[in-house]
């Protein structure tokens, strides 16, 4: 009975050794899978995040001596009329321009989910522009907007609209119109596809349900798709809030920030400071309040997305 049990014991032994030996191969493939993401990641990312929270408590003109000033940056921050007209500037443009693109992303994307012929060719047309840099759709809307010779006055005044030229770039309403209609054209495609994915995910038989039950075609988008699309709602709009936190390039690219630094943004701020009058400190300061913005708008993401996923 001894040796037997002897026996068992060592076999039990030699068939764990092979597991952890196993088990041990495994996360040793793991960590060198993930190892030069995270090598990237942190020269690339979190070491320059954390030297420039790092600088936000000196005043640095770049060429001079650093000097630890605490949090003297950030109480001035508090404190800056401009910094604060830019932020309002910021969340007016968010607010206008998240439920229109995200509201014609998803209009365009059910009106194409019901054609079966040229689906394809509509999903690209309509995606197209976003594969373009900002600077491109920038230029492009720069020349469409001109007075006299802009085609959108032209436009305008071929169907009788308008009897004189509009001067899109001259007026702060019409200069963030002008921006909000360029980052429209720009962005939907992008919100249309994810939008298009959700709705050929939601299963036919839904339909077919609703459609026995006498349920007309309002009724069925109400009680049907919208719910079916609760996630991917969710997901296009925290993305695009947090894109329109950070715009920048329309602002500096079609207006330059005016009239009158009317279309000026938190990210224009940064630029300002940090490249033009070279106040390092100042600058990193601003974008680590927006980056708590950000972080904010992500975790509010989490918790509605694991809400609407219970």
């Amino acid at each position: 009975m001894a040796s037997k049990t002897i026996t068992d014991s060592s076999g039990g032994a030699g068939a764990r050794t092979p597991r952890r030996s196993l088990r041990r191969q495994g996360w040793v493939t793991g960590v060198l899978m993930v190892l030069p993401y995270t090598i990237f990641f942190l020269l690339f990312s979190m070491i320059p995040i954390l030297y420039g929270f790092g600088v936000s408590f000196y005043d640095w003109s770049l060429l001079g001596e650093k000097s630890f000033i605490g949090l003297a940056n950030y109480r001035n921050l508090l404190q800056d009329e401009e910094f604060r007209a830019n932020l309002m500037n910021t969340v007016m443009f968010t607010l206008i321009s998240v439920p229109l693109i995200s509201g014609f992303g998803l209009l365009l994307a059910v009106m194409v989910n019901g054609i079966r012929k040229g689906q394809a060719f509509l999903r690209i047309s309509f995606f197209m522009p976003y594969v373009l840099s900002v600077s491109v759709i920038s230029s492009i809307w720069v020349i469409f907007l001109q007075p006299y010779t802009g085609l959108l006055n032209r436009i305008l005044r071929g169907i009788g609209v308008i009897s004189s030229e509009i001067f899109w770039l001259s007026d702060s309403t019409l200069a963030w119109a002008s921006i909000i209609m360029a980052t429209l054209w720009w962005t939907i495609g992008f919100v249309f596809v994810l939008f298009l994915a959700g709705l050929q995910d939601i299963p036919e038989s839904f339909y077919e349900a609703a459609g026995l039950e006498g349920a007309n075609r309002w009724q069925t988008f109400r009680y049907i798709t919208f719910p079916s699309l609760s996630r991917v709602i969710v997901l296009v709009i925290v993305l695009q809030t947090i894109g329109s936190f950070k715009i920048f390039g329309q602002s500096k690219l079609i207006t330059g920030g005016g009239p009158a630094g009317a279309t000026k943004t938190v990210v224009f701020s940064i630029y300002e400071n940090g490249f033009q009058t070279f106040q390092m400190g100042y600058a990193s300061a601003i974008a680590f309040v927006l980056m708590l913005v950000i972080l904010i708008i992500s975790l509010l993401q989490t918790t509605l997305l694991r809400r609407f996923g219970e």
